[in-house]
């Protein structure tokens, strides 16, 4: 059983309000998804990683593996429109087998400690899948202006990344919600899609997705040598 890591990376970042994508800010003088990979490359369960990204990005990327050593980035395909689509493209180019994980996580989540990673995998070694989350602790409301409701803070979690699938099952998610025009959120949810079980393992809040200014600027603070 492979380990392969799919690194969606294509997105536009606009949200984060700069320029350049979010995934390639040069923080503390190294690029956001250079952070993510490395975490990939020094994990002894991780055999191969693919990059899914804007091909404008391709000649950085090449740079950056050769720059930090990244042997076990292998190859590096064409994003799509959409996160979907990225991972579609990946997945279908990454020649796995049945039963290997495919360990999606995003490229702007730098700071998944590694014994989550560790944890995750290993977890859906034994039960088929694994969906990282950490456990909502602030009181929750639904409503727009006004408060409708309370809801179980006990039984909502924030979902994050890695999402790990053996191939066949998220193959077979992916297909499945691409013939019915279905588009989730994430992997999860399509999985989630094809009447598969997901199995919840604990995340961690260091592993949050860098999306705003705010976002960035908390990354520089807990990077900061």
């Amino acid at each position: 059983m492979s380990c392969i890591a799919v690194i969606p990376a294509g997105g536009k970042g606009f949200r984060s309000g700069f320029s350049t994508p979010k995934q390639y800010l040069k923080i503390n003088g190294k690029e956001i998804i250079v952070y993510t990979l490395q975490t990939f490359q020094k994990n002894k369960f991780i055999n191969k990683i693919i990059i899914a990204a804007d091909s404008a990005y391709f000649d950085k990327l090449l740079k950056l593996v050769k720059k930090y050593k990244l042997s076990k980035v292998k190859l590096i395909v064409e994003g799509g429109d959409s996160r979907q689509q990225s991972v579609f493209n990946a997945v279908y180019a990454s020649e796995a087998r049945d039963n290997d994980l495919m360990i999606v996580h995003d490229a702007a989540r730098a700071l998944l400690p590694v014994g989550v990673l560790t944890k995750s995998i290993i977890s859906a070694k034994r039960n088929g899948n694994a969906l990282v989350c950490i456990k909502a602790k602030d009181t929750l409301i639904k409503g727009k202006k006004f408060v409708d409701e309370y809801l179980n803070r006990d039984e909502v979690y924030y979902v994050q990344t890695p999402q790990i699938f053996k191939y066949k099952d998220l193959h077979k998610a992916l297909l499945k919600a691409e013939k019915e025009n279905f588009v989730g959120t994430d992997e999860s949810m399509l999985v989630k899609n094809t009447g598969r079980k997901v199995n919840i393992v604990e995340g961690s809040v260091f592993n949050f997705k860098i999306t705003t200014k705010e976002d960035v600027e908390l990354f520089k603070k807990l990077t900061k040598k």
